[in-house]
């Protein structure tokens, strides 16, 4: 089982599961997928130049989301966001749109040394989390790119992965602990670095992000190095292959000494100010299944642990915390329970796949696939995040107001219906 995941993960093939006769339906869904394919023109924008504090990309993007009537709005290209986003649309229909937001990545790294958080110049001082070597081999699998394409993207992802996630001065001190990274910002403030993360705001880091080693953030750069071997071999480097083989199997040792609990069944964040891992439990320590870097043992324990985040509307993003585990100083909470989100979902449910463990992916994506079409029959909106415990009710609020939409949740839902419902996808 272990090799079969490990050669999925290598291809980023895309898993297709027979659809079920029982409960949501495709047909139940044909409303809310035009809804979502009408949408994402109101996501397309063009600034090939720049004008302000917003950045000029060369190619066409797309924005998280988009309301005429709210008061908080976007116009940049964001990092991770846009790699969720591509995943409803890896068809002929958007190639160039696709190619294009992966060639503005690629443009903004070679300007100016990090993708940014965001495409605006008061973002520059952090990054996101990291995924342009999935992001590459996508579209290098959708499109059938030629190899001289992916040397040239691989390259360029081989920079940012040196530059920013192995940094080890200012701008970029990541690279802290026995060959981990953390996430961070310039301003070398616990909060922003938080917001690196993506995760903003968290319980996991306990405002104290500059000081722990995130599961997911080093689970994302171990599927880095296993690209970058992929990438070695079929450029025909051999040499190359087997030295990013190594880094991926020391990063691997690494994370289970310090980040796996054999007992829990989990990984966690590691605070390496204090030597210990923390409590937090969270749905990043599915990131390792994800990448594929989990033996079948790790990954049993991982599906055993599910029951600690599985509710009605599908996977809260932490388990239920007591409550001296919240944020100090008020902070508003987002990434956390009772809020589920669809990239967490999308990374939990293509974990499963890769192990085996289709039962278990299939039951949880058409639970929140129910969430999300709920609330969407009733509101006539897609949400950004949503209360998995009470999915009727309004998810909780975070430091930015909600917002309806909404991009990387539209994209996993088509993605969703693709895989579990569709009964003839290619």
């Amino acid at each position: 089982m272990l090799k079969k995941a490990r050669n999925v993960a290598g291809k980023a093939a895309r898993i297709i599961i027979p659809p079920k006769r029982a409960g949501i339906s495709a047909q139940d869904t044909e409303k809310a997928r035009e809804y979502i394919a009408d949408y994402w023109g109101k996501l397309v924008r063009s600034h090939p130049v720049d004008e302000d504090s917003l950045i000029g990309v060369p190619r066409p993007y797309l924005v998280p989301s988009y309301d005429e009537t709210a008061s908080f709005d976007y116009n940049e290209l964001y990092y991770w966001d846009s790699y969720f986003m591509v995943q409803g649309m890896l068809d002929a229909e958007h190639k160039d749109l696709v190619i294009g937001i992966l060639e503005d990545f690629l443009y903004l790294f070679e300007r100016y040394q990090v993708i940014p958080n965001a495409s605006r110049t008061y973002l520059m001082g952090r990054s996101q989390p990291p995924f342009l070597t999935s992001f590459i081999f996508d579209v290098y699998n959708a499109y059938d790119m030629d190899k001289e394409w992916l040397r040239r993207a691989i390259t360029i992802a081989e920079a940012e992965y040196k530059t920013v996630w192995l940094g080890t001065k200012k701008p970029n001190e990541r690279l802290v602990h026995k060959g981990l990274s953390r996430y961070y910002d310039i301003n070398y403030l616990h909060d922003l670095a938080e917001a690196e993360s993506g995760w903003d705001m968290t319980p996991r880091f306990g405002r104290k992000a500059l000081n722990f080693l995130p599961v997911d953030l080093n689970a994302l750069l171990y599927k880095y190095e296993v690209d970058f071997a992929r990438a070695a071999r079929l450029l025909e480097d051999t040499k190359a292959a087997e030295k990013w083989e190594e880094a991926s199997h020391k990063r691997q040792t690494t994370m289970n000494t310090l980040m796996y609990d054999q007992v829990k069944g989990l990984y966690f964040d590691y605070d390496y100010k204090k030597a210990k891992r923390g409590t937090v439990s969270s749905l990043a320590a599915y990131f390792p299944l994800w990448a594929g870097m989990v033996n079948e043992k790790q990954a049993a324990a991982l599906v055993k642990s599910l029951r600690k985040f599985e509710n009605k509307g599908g996977l809260a993003t932490t388990d239920a915390l007591p409550i001296g585990q919240f944020l100090p100083g008020n902070m508003p909470v987002q990434w956390a329970f009772p809020n589920g989100w669809a990239p967490l979902h999308f990374m939990v449910i293509e974990g499963l796949l890769k192990y085996g463990y289709q039962a278990d992916a299939d039951r949880i994506a058409r639970k929140w696939l129910k969430t999300n079409l709920d609330w969407f029959n009733l509101h006539g909106v897609f949400l950004e995040k949503y209360n998995v415990i009470s999915p009727d009710k309004p998810p909780q609020k975070g430091v930015y107001p909600s917002q309806t939409g909404f991009g990387w949740t539209n994209a996993v839902f088509e993605r969703m219906c693709q895989q579990f419902l569709d009964p003839n996808n290619p």
